[in-house]
């Protein structure tokens, strides 16, 4: 799986090029399906910040605008429910999987309560584009003060990837890069702080930076 960990999702040219270059052909000619999962589990979020994120409004910003050749949407909570012959094929079907935020951890325990997380690995040619929490659930660790969902055990999550990502860097009052700074201790892993102009590209092993805003890398 090829993986695009954004903080606030394709907000700017370098980022879409990123995406378009990870799919390996135009957003117009691929199937996308957005998981909205990972609101359900933030106090902030609830049904009106779901529809803007599977929205395709004029004038948005939303993922779900970019123009893909199909759109559906992927309810991780209901996977469980139905029978895995069922949605098995949507997923394998999907260039790309378009995943919000919310809570991190909220999102990686559905993941893996749906059977997709075991599906990652055979998923190859896939697009993954996170936005906040759907880009640190890729990660070993959140950080206790990412953590929002009152089920959590810790702040662990998948670790698809080797470091941590600090994101919305300077969006809110306490996303500064002084708090950044102390997370990173705390978090002990090598890690990223980025802003909404920023993203990380990870793919056949390779991890590239792309950004037309700000970013700064903490060492373990």
């Amino acid at each position: 799986m090829k993986l695009l960990l954004t903080s606030g999702g394709v907000t700017n040219l370098s980022i879409r090029a990123a995406l378009v270059r990870l799919l390996g052909k135009p957003i117009a000619e691929c199937r996308a399906l957005a998981v909205p999962t990972a609101q359900w589990g933030h106090p902030m979020c609830g049904p009106a910040s779901v529809r803007r994120f599977v929205a395709d409004e004029p004038g948005g910003r939303s993922l779900a605008g970019l123009g893909w050749a199909s759109l559906g949407v992927l309810e991780l909570t209901a996977l469980p429910t139905i029978d895995v012959d069922r949605w098995l094929p949507w997923v394998q079907d999907a260039d790309v999987l378009l995943v919000d935020g919310g809570d991190a951890t909220y999102l990686c325990h559905w993941m893996r309560e749906s059977g997709l997380a075991d599906l990652l690995p055979s998923l190859t040619g896939t697009v993954w584009v996170g936005v906040s929490a759907g880009s640190m659930v890729m990660t070993p660790r959140v950080g206790a003060r990412f953590v929002e969902w009152s089920g959590a055990v810790d702040d662990r999550t998948l670790g698809l990837v080797d470091f941590s990502i600090f994101p919305h860097l300077d969006a809110f009052p306490t996303n500064t890069l002084a708090e950044a700074q102390r997370w990173a201790r705390d978090i002990g892993l090598p890690a990223y702080a980025i802003d909404e102009q920023t993203a990380i590209a990870v793919a056949d092993g390779c991890v590239e930076v792309v950004s037309e805003g700000s970013w700064t890398t903490f060492e373990a």
